[in-house]
């Protein structure tokens, strides 16, 4: 298969697909105030290939941050496009229509992978997703989009999530995600007086939250919304670690962009040699992919922050394409299989 990128800064979509044959799946990535235009203009261009589409940047050898991108792929590949929606109430209602697109597709947990986007309520919309995906083990990898929007074939949804199965029939598909955090001390806090529908952390450890935060890495309110960047809070699941960030202050509270249950066991994160992590990711693809077709990636808007304002981005990007093909979005925050996490990177490398 062969993974192809066009993109316009000024939001042009014929120049976004120009030199584009023959795709199988499209990815689009537009901006708040063309993506309808976009949606209903690439269903006339490539009218019958799946598409799913969502409002954010992308970037390749450089990044979109306001026009449009699109990602598309060909030579080889088998796709089904479709939306579970209701996703804040009810998304399982919908669920028969990935069963159904699995099987169409024939996929194996070697071949295949789910590229999904979605508006929120992303722990819900993983689960539900996963009670399908797990019968056949095929991984995922996704994100949430700007303004609460999707696009499935042509369609525009809100309170859904456009997703993609997808099928090299070239070869293997295996997906990866990059981690830049370590912890920090021997922190660990049991979180109370949560919101879950506000994703708020009331208490740690029986105190307020804020408060607990700021004791230890001396920050006044302010600081704390940058200071997310180098210390983000981490929820331990098994032998993985979901990293969550933190939104905003809330009182004496403070309010994330991922959900904090009740119970659940934190500790909190400093950032690591990025530089370093990043070449340890690529390096471990290389050894499982001698042979590359494509890598898509979701990279979170904070470590797309963090990374400009380090000066690192253009670096960054220059070093994913030393693995060939790498194209990808910038997500308000990525998907893993089941998990929902932050200030992550998640990617489908395909053989």
């Amino acid at each position: 298969m062969r993974q192809f990128f066009g993109m316009s800064q000024s939001g042009n979509l014929e120049e976004a697909l120009g030199g584009l044959r023959n795709p199988q799946f499209i990815m689009l990535l537009s901006n708040n105030g063309q993506f309808e235009a976009h949606v209903k203009a690439l269903e006339k261009i490539c009218p019958n290939v799946p598409s799913i589409g969502c409002i954010g940047m992308s970037y390749a050898a450089a990044i979109a941050e306001r026009g449009v991108g699109i990602i598309a792929f060909l030579d080889g590949v088998s796709a089904r496009a479709n939306v579970l929606e209701q996703v804040s109430v009810m998304p399982v209602k919908y669920i028969r229509r990935m069963e159904e697109d699995i099987q169409k597709v024939g996929g194996t947990s070697n071949d295949t992978v789910c590229i999904d986007f979605c508006t929120g309520n992303d722990a819900c919309a993983l689960t539900t997703i996963h009670t399908v995906l797990r019968k056949k083990s095929i991984s995922l990898v996704g994100g949430t989009g700007d303004a609460g929007k999707v696009s499935v074939n042509g369609k525009i949804y809100t309170d859904a999530v456009a997703y993609a199965i997808v099928r090299n029939l070239g070869g293997r598909v295996k997906t990866y995600k990059e981690n830049i955090y370590h912890p920090y001390g021997n922190y660990r806090f049991i979180a109370s007086n949560t919101d879950k529908a506000k994703y708020i952390i009331g208490s740690l450890n029986g105190k307020p939250a804020k408060q607990v935060y700021q004791s230890i890495l001396h920050v006044t309110d302010q600081e704390i919304l940058t200071r997310t960047f180098q210390n983000p809070f981490g929820k331990i699941n098994g032998d993985d670690t979901c990293i969550i960030s933190i939104k905003e202050v809330a009182g004496n509270a403070l309010a994330c962009f991922r959900q904090v249950n009740d119970s659940d066991v934190l500790i909190l994160l400093e950032l690591g040699d990025y530089e370093a992590i990043v070449k340890e990711t690529i390096q471990a693809i290389c050894r499982d992919f001698p042979k590359r077709s494509a890598v898509f990636s979701v990279n979170c808007l904070f470590r797309y922050k963090l990374f400009s304002e380090r000066n690192y981005m253009q670096k960054y990007l220059q070093e994913m394409a030393s693995l060939g093909s790498h194209a990808g979005f910038v997500g308000y925050g990525e998907h893993y299989n089941n998990r929902f996490v932050n200030q992550s990177m998640t990617c489908a490398v395909f053989e």
